[in-house]
């Protein structure tokens, strides 16, 4: 597996994008996450996206960190804010989005980030597990989905 970073604009991220969003449309029946983001937010040393690619050059892959500060949507100073993890159906099983986890979580903390945060939904209990077995705990709701019922907020310090 080879874990490359790319713009989130990049063909490949594009195409994994379109497939989270759809999961999201089937799981919570409705158009997929809407929260707002830009290319520019991924950057470094505002954030980082990577994709992981199998044998065949194939994106099986993805997760993206960005810099969130305190503001009226309840981030906190410090905090690097996980978007769109995601691992195709056909490659989940083989610690895909904890390598990820893992390299999105060492970037952060090289960038200066204190905080990890996370928004995922009850519809996800997948990465519920995956978040809390890596030492994610349950925190202040934050994010364009904060007033949700099923969302689910998590953080872990860096």
């Amino acid at each position: 597996m080879n874990i490359r970073r790319v713009s989130f604009d990049h063909p490949d991220a594009v195409k994994l994008n379109d497939r989270v969003q759809a999961e999201y449309a089937v799981r919570y029946g409705d158009e997929g996450d809407m929260t707002p983001l830009d290319p520019s937010m991924f950057e470094p040393p505002l954030g980082l996206y990577l994709i992981a690619y199998d044998a065949q050059d194939q994106p099986v892959a993805t997760g993206g960190w960005r810099t969130q500060d305190a503001n009226d949507e309840g981030y906190s100073d410090g905090d690097a804010e996980i978007k769109r993890m995601y691992v195709i159906e056909e490659a989940r099983g083989n610690g895909l989005a904890r390598r990820i986890l893992a390299a999105l979580e060492d970037d952060a903390r090289a960038a200066g980030r204190t905080r990890m945060v996370l928004e995922t939904g009850t519809k996800q209990p997948e990465a519920i597990a995956l978040y809390t077995s890596s030492g994610y705990e349950p925190c202040a709701k934050f994010g364009h989905y904060r007033f949700h019922d099923a969302s689910r907020c998590f953080a872990k310090p860096l």
